[in-house]
């Protein structure tokens, strides 16, 4: 836990230095449960574990201190559900949460969703994976960094 004004308690002293290290257009991926994180950190990305946290409360605190960026299609992407669950019609309320979030702070776009494989791919290229707690299926999450103005570095 980190004792700072201003910084959310539940954001731990590795999951803000690789924060702080990341630059515009770096990307990293909040993992559920089911996700192969520490197979996909053998390629590079850092593993940061935050286990027993859910995704949308780590979601809440980030945004506090991560500016997404403006200048992609979408900043956050979602790992789309496989053929077979589409057609069972499985439902993904996490998504929403997520959605209702990233809206809460200021960002409009909505959120992209890719297939399994190029999720995979794409994290296999980020700069870390979060390792969380959360148990919703299809919780995975990628967050690309925007930049901060000049005035904001203050």
């Amino acid at each position: 836990m980190v004792v700072l004004k201003g910084i959310p308690a539940l954001l731990s002293p590795e999951l803000l230095y690789a924060l702080a290290r990341m630059g515009h257009g770096d990307e990293i991926v909040f993992a559920d449960v089911n996700f192969p994180t520490s197979s996909i950190c053998r390629c590079g990305p850092e593993e940061i574990r935050a286990d027993g946290l859910g995704i949308p409360q780590l979601l809440e605190a980030v945004l506090k201190l991560l500016p997404l960026d403006t200048y992609v299609e979408s900043p956050a992407a979602v790992m789309d559900l496989v053929p077979s669950d589409r057609t069972k019609g499985l439902q993904t309320p996490v998504w929403r949460s997520y959605q209702s979030i990233l809206s809460g702070a200021g960002c409009t776009d909505t959120l992209a969703k890719i297939e399994r494989f190029e999720f995979y791919a794409r994290a296999k290229k980020a700069f870390a994976v979060v390792a969380t707690g959360e148990t919703a299926l299809y919780g995975n999450l990628i967050l690309k960094k925007g930049v901060l103005a000049p005035d904001a570095l203050c």
